[in-house]
């Protein structure tokens, strides 16, 4: 009689359940050649190191197959990766932005009554400052002191009573970064050539070229051909309401910047300098229309189209052979680059000009020169710090649903939350809609963070940034106001009986570290705050054996927020939760000091 085959398990994937279906299996079909079943026999020494091998490979499998789906992986690297799959573009680097103020001292004109303009500066782009820490600024606009709207007052005051000097204040938009250029050195042609940059932290490309003169762009993706650049209006009759004209420009050569967590990359597309169409039926050859209609009695159209020149599958020219300079802008890494009112202190390097600088004294163009001083009037904004990955995957999702336009509420947050950092970045949107509106616009609240990573209110630049991102993908029916959102300082009071076993300062401790670990997340605007999730964090702590009482109070002034929220007022009737208003956001702003309870 033949011997009965009893399937084998492969549904163990565990050490101790597949340790335990090898011993079966050695009983059932080896009974005679293997005995042995003592723990410290040698074959026992075989099973657990199958088993163990088996469990290993149980557990890389299962580390595989969960990091490849976006609700399932949990290393932040794998969840950038499926991020780029899906269309997400994160930004790792951050710009924050601001208004500086300048101040120069101009000599009075003939009469002493005001300024000598012609001794009034243009103060160039590109100029770079830094603040008494020492982190740099550079201009992005030029600063012209010879405007008449221009705060001028008088500085000194000459033997003639009348002044001899006047100070001239003006205002720029400056941007946080360090501008470097780099050389990479390119062999043999390679099809998606793929560049690494040495600098860590970096914001945004400025330029490329190679060797031969060649300017490389950088696209959003490699398959799109078409940038758009502003050329000076040089048309007097109108360059005074429009002082550039926007205008579409071919890129051939052209690339993306791929960021991992420590690695800037510069992708470049597939086709070579030569290029050789694959398709030579693009161009309407006459040979070919004359034996369309030698063979059929009717021909299809063969116009041409000089847009089919431009189309490629290359996706862009790979350089080759070449050095390419690369310029780009970077923050040092680590170092925050969100700054409180007058932390802009020191001039670095200062690019003036002058009108007619042939005709002026050169001892006085140095004395205006050396006058120089800057400061800011505004907290200079625009850096967050890196969320977590479970943030992340809800932003990458919203912004997969959005497909490059806005229709929900839900598409104008992921496009918020997406736009450049060099523009400046917003650390929590809220969007409603304003029914008390005539044309029920949408409120869109924003907050950024200040330099020392609580919340605070965006300055104007980022606010007309994101005017402007949002602008091409909204609605054409949608009318949005970008709106301040407010924020709600609180504290966390309570009390605990707490088990007789332990003492009852290490009881408090760990109910502290309990709550600050669970309200460590930042909400969204108008989220409910439920005070049962206080207890069930205060529950979870093994040697508290009840919670007697739970009190939220809010914190104003000083370094609080300056908003009086009555908390009470917003309490609902059964004390289970706090109705936040759509503007609010409620912040525990210092945990260390702000969560303070009693044991019994």
């Amino acid at each position: 009689m033949s011997k009965k085959i009893v399937p084998i398990k492969y549904t163990s994937r565990s050490f101790e359940t597949i340790k335990n279906d090898l011993v079966e299996h050695a009983k059932r079909y080896y009974p005679d050649s293997y005995k042995d079943f003592n723990e410290a026999s040698f074959g026992s020494l075989m099973i657990d190191t199958v088993a163990y091998v088996g469990d290993i490979l149980s557990f890389y499998l299962d580390y595989q197959a969960n990091e490849s789906f976006l609700d399932t992986a949990s290393e932040f690297e794998n969840v950038l990766k499926i991020a780029k799959q899906m269309g997400y573009k994160h930004n790792l680097g951050s710009t924050s932005t601001g208004i500086a103020t300048f101040y120069v001292s101009v000599p009075a004109n003939s009469s002493g009554l005001g300024p000598n303009l012609a001794y009034a500066p243009i103060l160039k782009k590109g100029s770079t400052f830094s603040t008494k820490n020492k982190v740099k600024f550079i201009l992005n606009e030029d600063v012209r002191f010879d405007l008449s709207t221009n705060e001028v007052r008088p500085l000194t005051i000459g033997d003639n009573g009348l002044p001899s000097t006047y100070g001239i204040k003006a205002t720029g938009l400056v941007i946080s970064g360090i501008i470097k250029a780099e050389t990479v050195t390119v062999g043999q042609f390679e099809r998606f050539l793929r560049v690494p940059l040495t600098q860590q932290n970096i914001v945004e490309i400025l330029s490329i070229f190679d060797t031969e003169g060649n300017q490389y762009f950088e696209v959003d993706y490699l398959s799109q051909n078409i940038v758009y650049r502003s050329i000076t209006n040089k048309d007097p009759t109108t360059s005074n309401l429009a002082k550039e004209i926007l205008k579409p420009f071919m890129v051939p050569r052209r690339f993306v910047v791929d960021n991992s967590l420590t690695t800037t990359f510069l992708q470049f597309g597939a086709s070579s300098d030569v290029i050789i169409p694959d398709d030579k039926s693009m161009i309407t050859e006459p040979a070919r229309v004359v034996l369309d209609i030698h063979g059929k009695d009717y021909i299809s159209s063969d116009s041409f189209d000089p847009n089919r020149l431009l189309n490629s599958d290359k996706m862009g020219v790979a350089p080759s052979n070449t050095i390419l300079t690369i310029t780009y802008r970077y923050n040092p890494p680590g170092t925050s680059i969100n700054f409180a009112v007058d932390s802009l202190a020191n001039v670095e390097t200062a690019d003036f000009s002058f009108i007619n600088e042939q005709n002026l004294v050169p001892s006085i163009l140095t004395q205006v020169r050396t006058s120089l001083e800057v400061t800011n009037e505004m907290p200079i904004r625009g850096e967050v710090d890196t969320f977590d990955s479970k943030e992340l995957k809800i932003r990458i999702k919203n912004s997969f649903s959005t497909q490059n336009r806005a229709v929900t509420t839900e598409d104008y947050k992921a496009l918020c939350y997406s736009m450049p950092t060099k523009f400046g970045s917003i650390k929590r949107v809220g969007i409603f809609r304003d029914d008390d509106s005539l044309k029920r616009n949408l409120n869109l609240f924003v907050l950024c963070e200040d330099e020392n990573g609580y919340l605070t209110s965006a300055n104007q630049i980022v606010k007309t940034n994101l005017k402007t991102w949002i602008s091409r993908n909204k609605m054409i029916n949608d009318t949005i106001d970008i709106l301040d959102g407010r924020v709600v300082n609180y504290g966390i009071e309570f009390v605990v009986v707490g088990s007789s076993e332990r003492q009852k300062y290490d009881i408090l401790t760990d109910c502290v570290t309990q709550l600050k670990k669970d309200f460590s997340r930042l909400p969204e605007f108008g989220e409910t705050f439920f005070l049962s999730s206080v207890l069930t964090s205060l529950k979870k702590v093994d040697s508290v054996v009840d919670v007697v009482g739970v009190k939220i109070v809010p914190k104003v002034g000083g370094t609080y927020s300056d908003l009086n929220f009555d908390i009470d007022r917003y309490t609902s009737s059964d004390k289970r939760y706090i109705n936040v208003p759509v503007n609010v956001v409620m912040e525990l702003k210092f945990p260390n000091v702000d969560i303070k309870g009693t044991v019994l």
